[in-house]
């Protein structure tokens, strides 16, 4: 409990998912906490979850690629809190088809939110964090950041980003000896709406997408994904896998190197649904 009872944490994409779970999940371990999404409304609903909970929660409308927003956004719950201590850039959205056929700007939305909020909530409360004494930026990365497969290609660019940027970000704070710890996320299968909110390129069919993803590849629940992450926090993880197919599938690429790529190009298409011609 006291790595997180009295702690100022911020979650982003708090709306749904493993924001929610982890809104939760943190409120039960005694968090103060600056909630933030798109979606007000499932906000308002994880509000109220958290709030039954007894804890103490500021809540905000928040586009994590707006990077002036989300300055002035920091500056605003550091005020109101009198700091902040942990910071959780989750919000993320899914893009799913081939890079041939994909559109610039289904593929820049994907690294923006996914990349960039990282980046932009990471600066923001940067200063703010090493001010309080005892902090932790701890940033959503994905399975899809250790390993790439076909129809990922902007998903696996902003997720292998958020690993690169992160394990650097963790270096430079034990160089600079700030009292900041950096842990980065790579959840495997979860429980959550990723895929049946996803975009789509041409061709392909969300719907056959999404059940596939539900019903094939989501194992852990999204409360599970979120006390995966607190412990993780809590033992200042520099890597937390979440999900038995993130272990394993980490490990094996560790083991087989480059080759891992040949393998999966041949046995992806056979399970995923066919694209729409």
């Amino acid at each position: 409990m006291s790595e997180f009872a009295g702690r100022v944490a911020v979650v982003t994409g708090a709306g749904s998912g493993i924001g929610r779970a982890l809104a939760l999940d943190l409120a039960r371990r005694g968090a103060k906490l600056a909630l933030s999404d798109m979606n007000t409304v499932g906000l308002a609903e994880t509000v109220a979850q958290v709030e039954a909970l007894g804890a103490e929660v500021r809540s905000d409308h928040l586009d994590v690629t707006q990077r002036e927003a989300v300055l002035e956004y920091a500056k605003t719950i550091a005020e109101h809190f009198g700091k902040v201590n942990q910071v959780y850039n989750n919000a993320g959205i899914a893009y799913h088809g081939s890079f041939e056929k994909a559109e610039f700007k289904d593929f820049e939305r994907v690294v923006d939110v996914d990349f960039y909020g990282v980046v932009n909530g990471t600066k923001a409360f940067l200063p703010y964090v090493i001010a309080s004494g005892d902090g932790h930026i701890v940033n959503t990365s994905s399975l899809f950041g250790l390993l790439a497969i076909p129809g990922q290609s902007a998903y696996n660019a902003a997720k292998f980003a958020v690993r690169g940027f992160t394990e650097a970000l963790r270096q430079e704070m034990l160089v600079a000896k700030h009292p900041v710890r950096v842990s980065c996320v790579h959840p495997g299968g979860i429980k959550t709406a990723i895929a049946r909110n996803a975009v789509t390129g041409p061709d392909e069919d969300l719907a056959s997408i999404a059940e596939f993803f539900d019903k094939r590849l989501a194992r852990t629940s999204a409360e599970d994904a979120a006390r995966t992450i607190t412990n993780g926090v809590r033992k200042n993880k520099a890597r937390i896998l979440i999900g038995a197919d993130a272990r394993f599938l980490d490990a094996w690429v560790r083991l087989v190197g480059s080759s891992y790529q040949r393998v999966v190009a041949t046995v992806v298409p056979r399970f995923m649904p066919k694209s729409q011609r």
